[in-house]
């Protein structure tokens, strides 16, 4: 099992958030192509886990084939799209939450604890979620090279946590995928070991320690 640290950006404030994630951020990378004889494109992804007092925040960089964003609202099937997702859950739950973001910034989010009984999040907890994104506007490129960045910023509190009574980490998964793309690819941080595709498997979470 993977960990990373999710460290406190002391510098923001005195920085802008790209030079305190630069400088404080832990780096990761989305490599594990877990299904390659049946999807075997893997585009370039990594980026920097972070948090402040109040949010996780998570810097996606990519790079790869194909530009895809069709959904323009929160709620949509972003996972068709150009799309990173992460999946947190607190120690001792059952229910984790499901965070994908499309190039565009907009997204899915849900809470249960399987695949089968997820419940979105309400328009209201949607607003609370920062989303800073380089793509505007819908895209549909089939080939060629594209680069693009997203950043999400989560407040602990749709988590149910305290952000000043933080657990000393989380368990989660970072994921890349597209599958609505021209080169469909599932990609994660920590390996997965189902025989196809299903980021719904919490048994394969990383470790998320909180650092002060």
């Amino acid at each position: 099992m993977k960990k990373l640290i999710i460290p406190l950006l002391k510098s923001l404030g005195t920085n802008d958030l790209d030079t305190a994630l630069e400088l404080e951020g832990t780096r990761f990378s989305v490599d594990q192509c877990n299904w390659p004889e049946e999807f075997p494109y893997s585009p370039f992804c990594n980026g920097r886990i972070a948090r402040t007092e109040d949010y996780i925040v998570v810097d996606f960089r990519v790079s790869g084939l194909d530009l895809k964003v069709q959904y323009l609202e929160d709620g949509g099937c972003s996972w068709e799209d150009s799309c990173c997702e992460i999946f947190l859950q607190v120690p001792g739950k059952d229910e984790y939450c499901n965070f994908e973001v499309n190039a565009a910034g907009f997204m899915t989010a849900a809470r249960g604890t399987g695949r089968g009984d997820r419940v979105s999040l309400s328009p209201e907890e949607f607003s609370t979620i920062v989303r800073m994104a380089d793509i505007k506007g819908p895209q549909d490129y089939a080939g060629g090279v594209w680069s693009w960045r997203v950043i999400l910023m989560i407040p602990f509190a749709l988590l149910g946590l305290d952000p000043e009574n933080l657990p000393a980490a989380l368990r989660g998964n970072i994921y890349k995928c597209g599958d609505k793309t021209a080169h469909p690819h599932f990609l994660s941080w920590n390996p997965v070991g189902t025989p196809s595709p299903d980021f719904h498997r919490p048994e394969y979470f990383g470790e998320l320690i909180i650092s002060e």
